[in-house]
């Protein structure tokens, strides 16, 4: 139970995400995501996702709630308001209030291990679970089940919390993205997969296999238990972006059960960020793409350079969003993807360190955007971990970049 005067912060701020919602400009941005989705021709588009510099935004201290699950909530709302009053970005702050299914899964038999930093948000380092090829019998498939009594309560309660101001949603999968490399390199170490695959690359590609099956296992009981939601809407999307279109869900559609046909999806492998195009697609790529397959729609990649793969991107199937990380080379890659699939690109975090110069970053947007004149462009800028405590830098950064692409 929420106690009263948190109930009333809630409810209050409810309002104000609902009147945000109801603008004109929101449609506006709806109607420009599916514009840019679809692969037509208009302006870049931008999103921003501070992600570690949250904590300097809008620090919890900033928070009124006492109760914790009060103080999630309202930082939930406290966040959508700030990104709409500071940012001059596309984000859509909807009038959705979404409860998710409570899900529960057995897991894959292990946890990754790591050595954690002294510094509070320093590096970590592996240290391997699975040392030989006997530890993946420690392994096994995940199950999945539904506590709906618990997933009842939570929709109740927030009906009865926000149903007269907000929309109140109830959702179950509706994320879905592959992460193979990462899961095996958290069990199995960095190095030790960059060695087996030159030494013992049968092992690599019993892993990725057990990997897949397994994933397609866990999709199948989704879609047996009818888990799986729509996703075409402000559901975060891939490594940056989000699902507004009118393509999906696909001909044939029932709204009491959702196929994966009727969705997007995504994967990923930046472990394999120093290998090459050949590795990358044999001891990755090819198993992702066999996941991706089913998939309405599909996004590819996060903070690996993609430069030199993107002749093996552009087929996995259904492809529509690719990310573009700092380091890559913007004129090939650009070159390469034409409109093929939006060029989703992420502009280097760390202009908003250090000296603030203004002139250099418009000056690096603007290269960037020009190169980018026969894509579909758009701007995700994340992995931000900090503005040393300079929050008006990414008011300014936003600004700029948006007199870059109305001039560019």
């Amino acid at each position: 139970m929420i106690p009263a005067q948190d109930r009333t912060i809630l409810r209050d701020l409810a309002r104000r995400v609902a009147e945000i919602a109801a603008l004109p400009e929101m449609e506006e941005r709806r109607r420009e995501w599916k514009r840019h989705n679809s692969l037509r021709h208009g302006r870049p588009m931008m999103l921003i996702f501070p992600e570690g510099s949250w904590g300097e935004l809008l620090p919890h201290t900033a928070l009124r709630c006492e109760d914790p699950q009060a103080r999630n909530m309202e930082w939930d709302l406290r966040h959508r308001i700030y990104t709409f009053e500071h940012l001059a970005s596309d984000n859509v702050v909807d009038g959705e209030w979404v409860v998710h299914k409570v899900i529960h899964s057995t897991g894959w038999g292990l946890e990754p291990r790591h050595h954690d930093s002294p510094e509070a948000r320093g590096a970590w380092a592996f240290d391997p679970v699975i040392r030989e090829p006997a530890d993946m019998r420690k392994l096994h498939h995940p199950d999945i089940s539904v506590d709906e009594d618990a997933t009842r309560r939570s929709f109740e309660d927030a009906v009865d919390l926000f149903g007269d101001i907000l929309q109140v949603k109830l959702k179950g999968v509706a994320h879905i993205s592959y992460h193979l490399m990462n899961q095996w390199t958290g069990w199995r170490g960095l190095e030790q997969t960059m060695t087996d695959m030159c030494e013992n690359p049968a092992w690599v590609h019993e892993a990725m296999a057990f990997l897949e099956e397994g994933h397609r296992r866990v999709l199948g009981q989704y879609i047996e238990m009818n888990l799986l939601s729509l996703n075409n809407d402000n559901t975060y999307h891939s490594s940056g972006g989000n699902g507004w279109t009118d393509e999906l869900p696909a001909p044939g559609f029932d709204p009491e059960r959702v196929r994966p046909c009727d969705m997007w999806a995504s994967a990923e492998a930046q472990e394999l960020a120093q290998v090459g195009p050949r590795m990358h697609a044999e001891f990755s790529m090819r198993y992702e793409k066999r996941l991706l397959e089913p998939f309405g729609l599909t996004g590819y990649g996060c903070c690996e350079d993609l430069t030199r793969k993107l002749d093996d991107v552009l087929t996995i199937p259904h492809i529509r969003r690719i990310s573009i990380a700092p380091m890559a080379n913007v004129e090939r890659s650009a070159e390469r993807l034409g409109d093929a699939a939006i060029f989703s690109w992420k502009p280097d975090p760390s202009f908003l360190v250090g000296d603030f110069d203004e002139e250099r970053l418009r000056a690096y947007l603007l290269h960037a955007v020009r190169a980018c004149s026969g894509c579909v462009m758009e701007m995700i800028l994340k992995d931000t971990h900090t503005c040393e405590w300079h929050p008006e830098r990414f008011d300014r950064w936003t600004q700029i970049a948006r007199e870059v692409i109305e001039t560019a």
